[in-house]
């Protein structure tokens, strides 16, 4: 059982078709949102997501996609107190929340 982080808004996505189970997703994920079934990836669960980017980021097949930033509480608070998107600064171009 994972923690649910927020029900139905994960932009979290898989293309089964791209991924060769190579376990990238598995080992970085923190929320234990995939496994491996029949050498390919599966999501367990989408609401376990925080969209922290960490499985897209390392998946060389780039069979993952993901927008990172807007799971991330802190983000969403941010975004509601200054009136814009959520953003924790989990782009990429710096260190995640």
């Amino acid at each position: 059982m994972g923690l649910t982080y927020l029900k139905n808004v994960s932009t979290l996505e898989l293309n089964v078709n791209k991924c060769t189970g190579c376990l990238m997703c598995v080992f970085v994920c923190p929320h234990n949102v995939f496994k491996i079934t029949n050498k390919k990836s599966q999501i367990i669960n989408k609401d376990f997501c925080m969209e922290c980017g960490a499985c897209q980021r390392n998946c060389p097949e780039n069979a993952i996609k993901v927008t990172t930033g807007v799971g991330c509480a802190g983000g969403i608070i941010l975004g509601y107190i200054k009136g814009t998107a959520p953003d924790c600064g989990c782009d990429g171009s710096s260190e995640c929340c």
